[in-house]
């Protein structure tokens, strides 16, 4: 069988590095088994958008693995959640989600501004901050 030489996005390529399996699996690897594989759908992460986030990670304003607070004052809760590569949110026990808000809204149950809530912890700056620093510099 021939070889054939495809180019992929940064993006995308950084998507086939995530779901390689160390040592030895190419991003080739993940494609067959992604695409071609018997039973692939079962067992195959699934293929997503970019989250709201990915603007902010790819200027450099935030980091995949940084983590998201939100305390709620008059219940006395803290809220936690992750950045994916990605650009999506992680929330533990709830699953991920590609905008702030939805992200916060598993976590409080009630609809509320993720971006103005969220605080990105490394940095100390709410998300809408961020935001707002990504459109000055475009």
């Amino acid at each position: 069988m021939g070889k054939r030489m495809i180019e992929v996005d940064e993006e995308v390529f950084a998507f086939l590095r995530r779901h390689c399996r160390p040592p030895v699996d190419t991003p080739n690897d993940v494609l067959r088994r992604m695409l071609l594989d018997e039973g692939a759908g079962a067992s195959a992460p699934p293929l997503r958008r970019a989250g709201e986030l990915k603007q902010l990670i790819d200027d450099g304003l935030i980091a995949p693995g940084d983590t998201l607070r939100y305390h709620e004052p008059r219940r006395g809760r803290t809220h936690e959640a992750t950045v994916a590569a990605d650009g999506w949110i992680e929330v533990p026990g709830s699953g991920s989600f590609p905008k702030p808000s939805s992200a916060l809204k598993a976590q409080t149950g009630i609809d509320a501004d993720g971006w103005a809530k969220y605080t990105h912890v490394p940095g100390g700056r709410l998300l809408e901050e961020l935001r707002e620093d990504l459109r000055r510099r475009t």
